[in-house]
């Protein structure tokens, strides 16, 4: 899920190849019909974004920027662990690792290499909502990746040997990252707990019983229904010509069959009525707790917000004042003095997204505090903020830390490619980040006192608490980790 302090920011780690030969004919200077150079974007951003729908109904966004001879090149498919079906829990993560198993002209294992041998660096991830693929190469290297990219995403092809033996992987980076990691296991089924209908209440790598019964045919059905022309976007930042590459991805992309986008349909979540607990007994120096309110989800971002879209964004300014900056209320009220109760507290407001949104508050209790006396520490300074309200100046801090983070994210390629990116697998337009920055700038106090009193009663309220168990003499006990992360990178 985007993080709020860089706005619409995904963090994906990379995986860095070797960097070779930069012989081949650069990009800028492939020949084009002169009918491309008349074709005219569809939307354009001030800072010289153009997207275009390509013939078979795939969009393309270019963002050309000559600081450097390099460009970044993703491919999003609007499709995430949200859109799988019970029973094949984690199979859009699954798919992603099996994207680079092979095609018809590809063998197994030789997508990255091939990569590496353009001078690049690639890698891909899952969430709840979209699955991305990206490479980062040479700008006179784009037409290859355009080539391996489009070959996998309409022709991937793996024997089932390969499968079984990548599911073991996943299986082994699901017991690393969830099983083996108190905090994160509670997270799991704290969300859970927090969601009945709607499809976040399931991990985005999977359920390790789903991961047992999954099979190759799982994957190829996945990849079959979902992965269509209409369902994706080709993200490209750069140094390129627009009128060259749109030809290009035309060549490329564009000569992809058409396919019919499933039919989503709405799993609206049910009323709340009355508190949620959960205890998560594990191996653990420390106890936990973790509390999940239902929160909206921003829809819409121009001028005529409605009432639950300005909430999202007043919930959004909340949670960076109780946490978004070193020394922020929940770090001074509950971590500092000879009376803290806490060794860690902090907040996080997820409202961007295809499903609902949830805030959370979160803390590990000081030596000799319990958990319950976190819990209510935490909720004493939302109720702190229903009651007095925030200043003026705190708000004017975050607003100009978001919008130094947003400036300072755009002196990546990969940042920009990748905001881009997310912005469209989200429905918004591609400048969503400067409109929502401009939105933020107009949450007041008086927004921020009204989303405190109105949003954190004890009908919306879901509590899952860590409770330390003694760890068996000889075994180790794992290192803990902060959050129980949802996106799914490949292991490497």
């Amino acid at each position: 899920m985007k993080q709020a302090i860089s706005i619409l920011g995904l963090l994906a780690c990379a995986h860095v190849a070797a960097f070779a030969d930069t012989s081949a004919t650069p990009a800028s200077n492939t020949s084009a019909p002169a009918a491309a150079e008349a074709v005219k974007p569809e939307a354009t951003t001030a800072d010289g974004a153009q997207l275009f729908t390509l013939k078979n109904g795939m969009q393309l966004i270019i963002k050309p920027d000559r600081r450097a001879p390099t460009a970044v090149h993703m491919v999003w498919v609007r499709v995430g662990a949200m859109d799988e079906v019970d029973g094949t829990t984690g199979v859009a993560h699954a798919l992603e690792h099996m994207m680079f198993k092979g095609t018809e002209k590809i063998a197994p294992g030789q997508f990255s290499k091939r990569v590496a041998a353009l001078g690049g660096q690639e890698n891909a991830f899952t969430t709840r909502d979209y699955t991305g693929y990206y490479q980062q190469i040479p700008a006179n290297r784009l037409k290859d990746v355009m080539e391996l990219e489009s070959d996998r995403f309409a022709n991937n092809r793996w024997p089932d040997e390969e499968f079984k033996k990548e599911i073991e992987v996943i299986k082994e980076e699901r017991r690393m990252r969830t099983e083996d990691q108190p905090r994160s296991s509670l997270f799991e089924q704290l969300n859970a707990t927090t969601f009945t209908s709607s499809p976040y209440r399931r991990p985005v790598v999977g359920w390790m019983s789903d991961l047992d019964s999954m099979t190759p045919q799982d994957v190829r059905d996945f990849h079959k229904a979902w992965y269509v022309p209409q369902n994706a976007a080709v993200v490209i930042a750069g140094d390129v010509d627009v009128a060259k590459v749109y030809e290009l991805a035309q060549q490329t992309y564009g000569q992809i069959p058409q396919g019919a986008v499933p039919t989503r349909k709405p799993r609206t979540e049910p009323v709340q009525k009355g508190i949620r607990r959960i205890e998560f007994k594990a191996p653990a120096d420390q106890a936990f707790v973790a509390m999940s309110f239902r929160a909206p989800s921003l829809r819409n971002i121009d001028d005529k917000l409605s009432e639950e879209d300005r909430d999202a964004l007043s919930l959004l300014m909340l949670s960076a004042v109780l946490s978004g900056y070193d020394g922020a209320r929940l770090d001074r009220a509950l971590t500092q003095g000879a009376d803290r109760v806490a060794d860690s507290a902090s907040s996080s407001a997820s409202i961007i997204g295809r499903g609902p949104g949830t805030f959370m508050l979160m803390g590990v209790p000081a030596a000799g505090k319990t958990a319950k006396q976190v819990e209510d520490a935490l909720r004493a300074q939302i109720t702190r903020v229903a009651k007095d309200g925030v200043s003026e100046s705190e708000l004017a801090r975050v607003k100009a830390q978001w919008t130094a983070s947003t400036v300072y994210e755009r002196d990546s390629l990969f940042g920009q490619a990748n905001d881009l990116g997310g912005n469209w697998a989200e429905g918004f337009p591609m400048d969503a980040d400067d409109r929502i920055l401009k939105l933020l700038r107009t949450v007041t106090p008086e927004h921020v006192k009204s989303v405190a009193q109105r949003y954190f009663g004890d009908d919306q309220l879901n509590v899952g608490t860590l409770v330390p168990q003694p760890v068996a003499p000889g075994s180790k006990r794992p290192a803990a980790q902060p959050g129980g992360g949802s996106s799914g990178d490949r292991m490497h």
